[in-house]
């Protein structure tokens, strides 16, 4: 069985040799630290670790297009502070930085939506498929292919968000209805018309993703409400759409605590929750398996703070999810890009737990790379990380 055929079985509950071994990534000075470990300098990490292909996305661009130029506005010293391809103004370490800091946003009002935004959403633009398309086509469409084919199917709230600012989106719902209305409408919009003639290719798309973000440590950003309301209706568009073409497994992207806003992505077609984070209201695959049955898939919900912890405490959450893993509809991976301050060593214990209990330790695993027994030692405690929840 090959990873998209393992893909497709586990996320409809059908017969599978193991579960996928796959990750949700690495924050890039983690690697940079890493490498002071024996992590091979510029190694591929996804071959190295021996993960299964996981989280190739079909080059389609439904994000604002143009894009603003990236330009860097000031240095100031360990931070810099730059205008991003959102037209966001932000000021952003140059290493082991967390969460940039929002210092303006070209998105204010009506009018710099008209001005600024509203026309980079054309969905229709030729220019959102690249030069060579027709050839990822052919390669998409072989037979052969295996590994599974995502496609990026948007974000109706978190895009706004970023654009516009957390405080400046909030009071818009309220304040503007209307505009808030027809930038949701907008996105979605976007997304229906660059995605068509993807879905039209005749390939056959293992998943759709979708990024939103809208959640932190004590629940939504935005009422459920308002989200049955104004968000409800426009997912349903983009995921019959999705369903039309055979694409059956929509992946949201949200961290934090999406407990409020589960079920109201189940009844608008958006299936599979990602990446779970455990934080500190205790975020569980289980639990959710529990609640919503096989009717909700999951990727992620290994917490990321427990990679940094004793090796016990790694090998009991690994067996506490293995029946899950087991059931079908999970895929097991860390809630988040693994951060810093875990050590190298935990997270090879990790994989190895990893690949014994869920991998099942078959043959058809890919090895864990060789570290380099030459690297420079230096001392991991002095390195710290702090994720926003």
């Amino acid at each position: 069985m090959n990873a998209r055929q393992r893909f497709h079985a586990t996320m409809h509950y059908l017969p599978r040799d193991r579960s996928p071994i796959m990750d949700f990534g690495f924050w890039s000075d983690t690697l940079v630290i890493w490498e002071q470990y024996g992590l091979p300098k510029g190694a591929n990490v996804d071959a190295f670790f021996g993960m299964d292909p996981q989280w190739i996305v079909a080059p389609v661009n439904v994000q604002l297009y143009p894009a603003f130029e990236h330009v860097v506005l000031e240095d100031r010293g360990e931070t810099r502070v730059v205008r991003d391809v959102e037209g966001v103004t932000k000021e952003e370490g140059k290493f082991l930085s967390s969460i940039p800091r929002h210092l303006d946003h070209t998105l204010k009002d009506r009018a710099t939506w008209e001005a600024e935004f509203k026309w980079r959403l054309d969905g229709t633009h030729p220019e959102r498929y690249p030069p060579d398309w027709a050839d990822l086509v052919a390669q998409y469409r072989d037979p052969a292919r295996d590994y599974p084919l995502g496609i990026n199917a948007g974000s109706l709230y978190g895009w706004l968000r970023n654009w516009m600012g957390l405080q400046a989106i909030s009071e818009l719902v309220y304040d503007d209805r209307a505009l808030f209305t027809e930038m949701v409408e907008t996105v979605a919009d976007c997304a229906i018309a660059a995605l068509t003639p993807a879905l039209e290719a005749d390939i056959q798309f293992e998943y759709a993703l979708m990024w939103e973000d809208m959640c932190y440590r004590a629940g939504p950003l935005l009422s459920p409400k308002i989200f049955k309301e104004v968000l409800a209706p426009n997912y349903q568009r983009i995921t019959a759409l999705l369903k039309r073409y055979g694409v059956d497994v929509v992946v949201v992207d949200c961290d934090g605590d999406i407990s409020q806003l589960a079920s109201l992505w189940l009844e608008a077609g958006v299936n599979t929750m990602f990446p779970i984070e455990v934080g500190t209201w205790g975020g569980d695959p289980i639990q959710y398996r529990r609640r919503y049955g096989r009717d909700m898939l999951i990727i992620g919900g290994v917490g990321k703070r427990m990679l940094a912890g004793p090796c016990e405490g790694i090998t009991r959450e690994v067996e506490r999810l293995a029946p899950l893993v087991e059931e079908g509809g999970f895929i097991p991976t860390p809630d988040h890009r693994v951060p810093p301050d875990v050590p190298l060593k935990n997270y090879l214990f990790y994989l190895q737990e990893a690949k014994r209990v869920w991998g099942k330790n078959l043959p058809n695993l890919k090895p864990t790379g060789v570290l380099d027994p030459n690297a420079p030692k230096v001392d991991h405690s002095r390195y710290s990380w702090h994720l926003g929840e």
